[in-house]
């Protein structure tokens, strides 16, 4: 334990010294950005909202979220007080007087008295510990275990002397357990970096990031494998879960299942191992959908079932579970199941409080409002419903095309047009089918899951459309791309 905790013993939350020291959280402190600071202890100590205002006093959960989201500013002396207070930050990084908490103690009660006072060489004394039953099994049984301890019988000068060398014992105790052949930088740069993979997944070819993000991950297990802190070594299995979850959907992209369902249970693995369920949950939605393309319906429908034991109730996570949970069933033919899992959907959607949380500085709302739109469209098509499905497709489409810039999927998006082709061509439209077909191909991320979607609509129109030129040319495109 180091100073400042020891002088925090008591407060519900001190943030770490390898937080405290990172450049981003001087950086932040420096510039009174609470903004950032507020987003750097929530990810890197895993506080909740509500442990976050708890620590803080007089404040709310949802105004924790109005400020990471930058909806809210902080502004008063005093609230900037009780900040520096509740996380334990000194008070000259936010250039504030030294904290009521920073000075040492005026007292401290020091060893002595009768609590300390020396115990008689009279084994009696030590006996009479012993139940007032007078059985004298028990009693020998309590002088025996006094006698394996050996303090207790040693002479004064001699248990001093093993106290002395106790205290020193503890010391290097504490030393070892702060020991850690890491830097503060290097928690940070993980960070920073884990955040900007995220951000490129749609945007990059995804080889080009796959190859990037799997350095940074074994660079993860090379850490895992040297010193370093309890604390510093959940922080690292948080990171290489995120980074496992983040190439299991590229693998996905790819075309290689077998690798994405590897890096998606890894995923879960380390996410469990550093308590951390949303990561858990996060790993299992990779893991549903990739055996949903793959065929196993009942697979995918029990990792979402996985996923859903571990993501909080009230996330977007939970109506993306649900959605995933409703596809699978539509996958194996069951409507009754889609209806039941699609219902919970919409239900944990409508539960979803006034601000949800963002993932790496992205809002996560729009992936539940796009697995409520393109999974049922998808799943409709496989039900036959497809007036249904067109209606769907075309929402979740609108939704797609209404996103902010950062947060679009190119990959989604053409599946939807897909599910719209697929729609049009069951009732009786091969013409804008083609049409809708050759505008998802020309999407900007052309990956294995749209290429796979893509086949289904040319089998479709081929069976349905036999000897149709259009169509031909669509199932040429597709060979090509």
């Amino acid at each position: 334990m180091d100073d400042r905790q020891r002088l925090r013993r008591g407060y519900p939350l001190t943030i770490p010294d390898t937080l405290l020291h990172s450049p981003a959280m001087r950086h932040a402190c420096a510039a009174r950005d609470f903004r950032e600071i507020f987003r750097l202890v929530n990810r890197r100590t895993g506080s909740s909202h509500a442990d976050m205002a708890a620590a803080i006093g007089k404040m709310t959960s949802s105004r924790i979220s109005d400020v990471i989201r930058g909806a809210r500013g902080i502004r008063g002396q005093n609230v900037i007080e009780r900040i520096a207070d509740g996380f334990g930050i000194p008070g000259d990084m936010l250039d504030l007087p030294p904290r009521p908490w920073e000075r040492s103690p005026d007292s401290v009660n020091q060893p002595g008295g009768s609590a300390y006072a020396e115990e008689s060489e009279d084994t009696e004394a030590i006996a009479s510990f012993a139940p007032a039953t007078g059985e004298e099994v028990e009693t020998t049984k309590r002088r025996s275990a006094v006698r394996l301890a050996g303090l207790a019988f040693a002479t004064p000068a001699a248990a001093a002397q093993i106290l002395e060398q106790a205290a020193t014992e503890a010391a290097e105790f504490t030393r070892q357990a702060e020991a850690s052949a890491l830097v503060p930088e290097t928690l940070s740069h993980l960070d920073l970096a884990v955040t900007e993979f995220d951000r490129a997944y749609s945007l990059k070819p995804p080889q080009q990031v796959f190859e990037a993000v799997l350095d940074y991950r074994r660079k993860v297990g090379a850490l895992l494998a040297t010193r370093h802190t309890h604390r510093q070594g959940r922080e690292l299995f948080v990171y290489a879960a995120w980074l496992s979850e983040l190439l299991a959907w590229l693998a996905h992209d790819l075309g290689h299942a077998r690798t994405g369902l590897a890096f998606a249970t890894d995923a879960f693995v380390h996410g469990r191992e550093a308590g951390h369920g949303q990561l858990c949950a996060w790993a299992m939605d990779a893991a549903a959908s990739i055996n949903l393309y793959e065929h196993r319906p009942a697979d995918a429908l029990a990792a979402a079932h996985k996923g859903l034991a571990e993501a909080p109730p009230d996330h977007p996570l939970s109506v993306r579970l649900h959605a995933q949970a409703a596809r699978a069933c539509a996958a194996d033919g069951d409507a009754e199941g889609f209806s039941a899992a699609f219902r919970a959907a919409e239900d944990a959607y409508d539960r979803l409080p006034p601000r949800p949380p963002y993932r790496f500085g992205m809002d996560v709302l729009p992936l539940a409002e796009y697995a409520l739109t393109s999974y049922p469209a998808t799943s409709c098509v496989w039900l036959g419903r497809a007036d249904q499905a067109r209606q769907y497709a075309e929402r979740a489409l609108a939704t797609y095309q209404a996103a902010p810039e950062a947060s679009r999927s190119p990959s989604r998006e053409a599946i939807a047009r897909i599910d719209l082709a697929l729609a049009h061509a069951q009732l009786g439209d091969p013409d804008d089918a083609v049409a809708l077909g050759h505008q998802a191909l020309g999407s900007a991320r052309v990956v294995d899951s749209v290429r796979n979607r893509a086949g289904d609509l040319t089998g479709y129109l081929a069976r349905r459309y036999p000897g149709n030129a259009a169509a031909d040319g669509l199932r040429e495109r597709l060979a090509a791309a």
